[in-house]
């Protein structure tokens, strides 16, 4: 075990994104938020916010007005990423020294955004149509950063509905009778590493595939250039125009197909019980076949899956639309693997708190949708570009109460500011090995 008081002999890390910035570790007992500040030096690698602040500062005019936007930008982003997902809260965060320095510019010295400011840009500035749109936009913009560094080999697309429950008189909010409460539906699509490619919100009395192509779309026009490219959805998106899209696209897909009359008498054979002894496993059974539904205009492949379990006197019946060629059992197994989709709701909703919709204007609750959307992609990129081999089964929740709540003691001397970081849940070296693997990413300098 480390000396507890800290070392002062073991040198200071020093981040790329401001050389003034040094991080020493001492045993302080302080509570801040001094891991934001990894996160801040992952954005500078990938150029995330920078980013976002030229795609939203047309209707800003010159370059203090730009740089203003990318402070608001990353107080938002940040503030949502270590937990504070109201406007409120910015009437500390303003003074905090991390966040001062995540913000940048005028704030390290002055503060940053106030509540009012951060209102004004939220629910006002934000919430314009034009702004909005360029805000869905971003979440994509920023991925397209990260496959830069890291070329991907294949992209599967898991497209998903959730719900945001509202206890108040939001704008479009209803009742949904599939969950059962007054709430928002948001649709999300989602790649197989776990970043958000695009969401919208969504009145909450909508079917859960309503405006699938707004969303997917234009996902799947920024990945025409990929030849492997799959997608994968539930029964509720099984849509002759949605396979008529991907099948333009050559985007290979596996549905969930609801049971019919049709379908089963197709797998008559296996829906028998077994002869003999019921078993005490399992038994799964696949079969593969041709089928068109009225509705469609052309036949498709559809396998199926029939599962007997102990004690259970039916069996359990799946059925799949695919474009795949793959073997029924293959089909399955990836069709399956959808299930992650719902683990990353399940992480945006506890992690990042991407249900907190509460404002009046339906606008101003997309806005936040959208916000909560890029700095659940944020924290989804430090799990997957940045973390060691010892941290890398961390959950975004895991990650914001080890790394991002990380207790620092602020010195400042004629030429540096020192964070004297507690070392606690993450050590030094685990620190070094985080800014090492943050700084394979950066590009490589523009020759002279």
């Amino acid at each position: 075990m480390g000396n507890p008081a800290g070392e002062a002999d073991r040198g200071a890390l020093r981040l790329d994104f401001d050389r003034r910035l040094l991080l020493q570790f001492r045993g302080s007992a302080i509570t801040s938020d001094a891991g934001l500040l990894t996160y801040r030096e992952l954005d500078d690698t990938l150029g995330l916010t920078d980013r976002g602040a030229d795609t939203l500062a047309d209707a800003r005019t010159g370059k203090n007005g730009r740089h203003r936007l990318a402070g608001l930008l990353r107080q938002s982003v940040f503030g949502r990423l270590a937990g504070y997902e109201d406007v409120n809260d910015a009437e500390r965060l303003c003074r905090d020294p991390a966040m001062r320095w995540v913000v940048g510019d005028g704030a390290i010295t002055g503060s940053a955004a106030s509540a009012s400011q951060m209102g004004r840009f939220e629910t006002k500035w934000l919430s314009r149509p034009e702004n909005l749109a360029a805000l869905a936009d971003l979440s994509g913009q920023w991925i397209d950063k990260v496959h830069q560094r890291r070329p991907p080999k294949m992209i599967v697309l898991d497209m998903d509905s959730s719900e945001s429950p509202t206890y108040g008189e939001q704008e479009d909010s209803a009742y949904n009778g599939h969950f059962g409460c007054t709430c928002y539906h948001p649709l999300f699509v989602f790649n197989q590493l776990g970043d958000v490619e695009r969401c919208v919100l969504r009145s909450g009395n909508v079917h859960s595939a309503d405006g699938w192509r707004a969303v997917l779309e234009p996902v799947v026009a920024r990945y025409r250039g990929v030849k492997r490219l799959y997608f994968r959805g539930d029964a509720a998106f099984a849509n002759p125009e949605i396979y008529e899209f991907l099948e333009a696209e050559r985007v290979g897909y596996t549905i969930r197909l609801p049971a019919n009359n049709v379908l089963q008498r197709r797998i008559g054979y296996l829906l028998k019980r077994p002869v003999g002894r019921p078993p005490h496993e399992v038994r799964r059974y696949f079969a593969s076949f041709s089928y068109q539904a009225q509705s469609w205009k052309k036949p498709r492949r559809v396998v199926a899956k029939v599962e007997w379990h102990p004690g259970e006197l039916y069996p359990r019946v799946g059925f799949i639309v695919t474009s795949l060629a793959r073997p029924a059992e293959r089909v399955v197994a990836f069709y399956n693997q959808r299930g992650t989709a719902e683990q990353w709701i399940k992480e945006g909703k506890g992690a990042i708190k991407w249900t907190r919709l509460s404002c009046r204007t339906f606008a101003a609750n997309a806005v936040r949708l959208q916000l909560h959307a890029l700095a659940y992609n944020l924290g989804n990129f430090m799990r997957t570009l940045a973390m060691p081999k010892t941290a890398q089964p961390w959950s975004l929740t895991s990650l914001k109460e080890k790394l991002i709540k990380i207790g620092a003691k602020v010195v400042s001397h004629g030429r540096y500011v020192t964070f004297q970081l507690a070392e606690v849940a993450v050590s030094r070296q685990m620190f070094a090995d985080i800014l090492a693997l943050i700084a394979r990413l950066r590009a490589p300098p523009t020759p002279a």
